[in-house]
Order: C-alpha cells, then structure tokens, then sequence
C-alpha cells in the first residue's frame, strides 16, 4: 500500500499524532515523499497545511559552517602569494592557478549537482563533500615536506585544490534548495543568504587568517586541521522534512535537462512553460550574477598582487579582502528579513538601485589603489560589501522564482560566476604591467577591465523585470488552504 493510500485513511489529527521523526532522508527519492493531511496530486503538489520544524535551523546551521570551511581554500594562497613564490620556488602566475583551478573543476561539478540531488538526495550530497574535504586538506599537506621538488610539491598542492573543487560546489548549489525544502514565505530567502554569504565568509576568513597564523606550511597545516574537523557537521542536515512548508517545496523539481531546454529554447521545466520574459529576465540575471561573483572572487585571489605593487603589505590586503566580505556580512543580515516581510515581492527593484551603486564601487579601483590610500580603499571595500553580498541572496531566489527550479537555477548561476572567474583572473593576469613599469608589476589595466565590465553588466538589470512566479504560486496555494502553518518539533 502507497503512503498516499495510507495517509488517505487517517484524519488529519491522527497524522498529527504518527509524526514522529521531523525528517525523510529517503535518499532515492528527493522531495518526493511529502506526508500530511492532504495528499499530493501529481504535479499540482502538496495543498497543506504546511509544517515548519524547528530543527530546520539545525540543518541551516550545519550547512552554514560546511560551507565556511568550504570556501577558505580557494582565497588562502592569495594574500601570501609572495611568500609561496619565495619558499616553494613557483611563479605568481601558478600560485594564481591554485585558486584557478578550483574554478575550473567547479564548471562540471556544479552542474552534476542537480543530477546527484534528484539521485542521492541533499544529506547524501553533503557527506560527498565532508569526504572532499578531508582528502583535499591531507593531499595538500603532503606537498609541503620540504624533500620533495618543487614540481612534486606544486603537483599536490594542485591535486589538493581539485579535490576541494568538489566540495565547495556541493553546499553553494543546494543552498537556495534546502531553504525551499525547510522554510516558508516568511525565512526563505533568509535562509537562502545566510547559506549563500557562508562562502563568501569562509573567503573573508581565509584571507585573514592565512598570513596571520605562521610560514606557508604551518598556514597550510591550519587550512587541514580546520577541514578534518568540520566534518561531524554533516549530521546536522537532513534532506527535507515529512510535510512540506510551502507548495514549491512539495513538487519535485523537473530534471536539469529539462530546464536547460526551457531556458534556452522555451520548453517544458517543473510541468509549466516559461514564457519570454521569463526567460530573458533569468539569462540577464545568471549573465549579472556570474560577472559580480567573479569581479569579487578575482580580487580575492589577486589582492596582494593588485595592493603589494603600491606599497601595502600582505597583512593590509588581507584585511582589505576581509572588510569586502564582513561589511557585506553585517549588510546581508541587516536586509535578508527585510527582503522575506517587506520587499517581498521587490527583489528586482533593490536590485535596480542597489546594482548601479556597486559597478561603481568597482569602477573607482581604477584610480584609488594607490600609495597612501588607506582609509580611500577601506571605504570602497566596505561599498562593495554592502552592495555585493546583499545581492547574492536575492539573484539566487529570483533565479529560482523565475525556474520553479531552485538547485538547478542555483547550478547555472554558479557556474556562470566561475566561468568568468576563470576569464577574469586569465584576463587581469595577462595585463599585468612588466617588471620595468613604475610601479613595477601594477594592475592597473586589469582595474580598468575589472570596472569596465561590471559596470556594463549590471546595467543591464535595468532590462529585467523580474516576475516571482513561484512565491506568487507559493502564496496563492497557502490562501487556498486556509492561510495556515503548522509548527512542529
């Protein structure tokens, strides 16, 4: 007998009664296995009442703290970029690689991410990543024992840095999808920036704390140690809960093929077509979200090569990478609930006022990184943080209001963000002044296409309209049901 037959068999206060466990971890099956009062009805979803459980922040807060430790690796070599140079015996140009190459594995893998979801499930994608993890912080490390050559010791840096490629793909890409599955109308994208700024922080934290805690091997050391121990975390998260909290959350999301259809040719994506316009806003949106993550991800890797040239030290870029990303921090916590209760139905519009403010942030590089210029830069980074990481979380929710399609949307916008952060390091690494310019080595030319192009690109959301069909959706079914949410363990 199906459980829909089962439950059909009971009130609904009996389902009250037989919830025990707040969780499914049915890992074949994801978002499939909804129970409640009501039953699905094939595509149309789950018609309430919708449940929260408490232990949802459990979950939020595990894949918090994965995704931390997840984003240090890929920012940890920049600010000691000269000092690896001098005690490994590589180049600038290939200590930029280990950041690099974590963008070039993350292509394929965030978009395998989606497949794994619908095959294993959210927690078992997790524990894929916790196993990356470890075995990227241990490869690594073994590169640096001082007998090995120097080609030996870059290989396993390198090795190490793939393996962490998969890892940090595994909890971006599902974080819009675990909100969708453990939170309503009131946290969701909430929950979606607090998964979405994780990365960005554990960059923030990568970038102070390697130059702070020793040589390059003791910092690499400090990188593993950290690695190893966040694993038990995993535990924490869970694949969805037994009743959903919103009719989006109870509808399996369509295949990631099938998606890649709707958007590019007009097909069939979550059993409804998107239209035109929707289409359009999505591809401007995921072109505006790929060039910002790889504006703000460049500077991370190249921060000691932008500032060093004009007289700031490891130290003082570190922390200039670091004010980026914290001030966005204290922004993004500030204007997520605002976005859930106020401007729920305006993610387009913030991003209209906010989008301009932040290409020039990007665009005054040009003429502030210079000697003496301190509190100038400090400023700027704080500008860039406010506007940048405030806008993570609405691009990936809008993104996934346009789809229906959280993990999938969320799939494509990252890997447009490290598609181009591949150009851009590429780009600004080519136009590095030679070492007979005054200053020698300067990326001033590099500023100019950094700003240039992001400020052409987010001009461009002047052209979105930005459609939430599915909080529309999400709210039409909740006022059919009655308006309720039951609240449980």
């Amino acid at each position: 007998m199906s459980d829909i037959e089962t439950i059909s068999k009971h009130d609904s206060k009996s389902i009250e009664l037989e919830i025990v466990s707040p969780v499914n971890d049915n890992s074949t099956s994801p978002a499939n296995n909804f129970n409640g009062t009501n039953v699905r009805d094939g595509m149309n979803g789950f018609h309430g009442p919708y449940r929260l459980y408490k232990r949802r922040f459990l979950g939020l807060f595990g894949m918090v703290v994965l995704n931390i430790v997840g984003g240090l690796s890929w920012p940890w070599f920049g600010p000691i970029a000269n000092d690896m140079v001098s005690d490994f015996g590589i180049t600038l140009d290939q200590v930029s690689w280990l950041g690099t190459i974590e963008a070039c594995l993350y292509l394929p893998t965030a978009l395998s991410i989606p497949y794994l979801y619908n095959r294993f499930g959210l927690r078992r994608c997790c524990d894929f990543g916790a196993a990356a993890l470890v075995i990227s912080a241990w490869i690594r490390y073994a590169g640096t024992v001082k007998s090995l050559s120097t080609n030996s010791s870059y290989a396993l840096l390198m090795l190490g840095q793939c393996f962490a490629a998969i890892a940090q793909p595994i909890y971006q890409v599902l974080g819009p999808k675990y909100s969708e599955n453990w939170f309503n109308l009131k946290g969701r994208t909430t929950a979606t920036m607090i998964v979405a700024i994780a990365n960005p922080v554990g960059s923030a934290i990568g970038q102070l704390l390697s130059p702070l805690v020793g040589g390059t091997r003791q910092s690499i050391l400090v990188l593993g140690i950290i690695s190893t121990a966040v694993v038990p975390f995993i535990f924490l998260v869970h694949s969805q809960p037994l009743t959903p909290p919103t009719y989006a959350a109870s509808n399996p999301s369509a295949s990631f093929s099938h998606l890649a259809r709707d958007v590019i040719f007009g097909g069939q994506s979550h059993g409804a077509k998107m239209s035109r316009r929707q289409r359009f806003d999505f591809m401007v949106i995921a072109w505006i979200f790929g060039i910002l993550v790889a504006a703000t991800n460049t500077f991370s890797i190249l921060t000691s090569q932008i500032m060093q040239p004009v007289g700031y030290s490891d130290d003082i870029s570190g922390l200039m990478g670091a004010c980026l990303l914290l001030t966005g921090l204290v922004a993004a916590i500030i204007t997520a609930p605002l976005f859930d209760r106020v401007f729920t139905k305006h993610l387009a519009v913030s991003a209209k006022v906010l989008l301009p403010i932040l290409g020039g942030g990007w665009l005054s590089l040009i003429w502030a990184v210079k000697p003496h210029n301190t509190g100038g830069l400090f400023a700027i980074m704080t500008i860039l943080g406010v506007t940048s990481v405030t806008m993570l979380p609405v691009g990936l929710e809008l993104a996934s209001d346009l789809t229906r399609n959280a993990e999938g949307s969320s799939a494509i916008l990252w890997f447009m963000g490290n598609l181009f952060n591949i150009v851009f390091v590429l780009v600004e690494d080519a136009l590095r002044a030679p070492a007979n310019a005054d200053p020698p080595l300067n990326m001033r030319r590099g500023l100019i296409f950094n700003g240039v192009f992001v400020l052409a690109s987010v001009l461009l959301i002047w052209l979105v309209k930005g459609e939430q069909v599915r909080k529309i959706l999400d709210e039409e079914k909740v006022a059919e049901g009655g308006g309720g949410v039951v609240r449980g363990a």
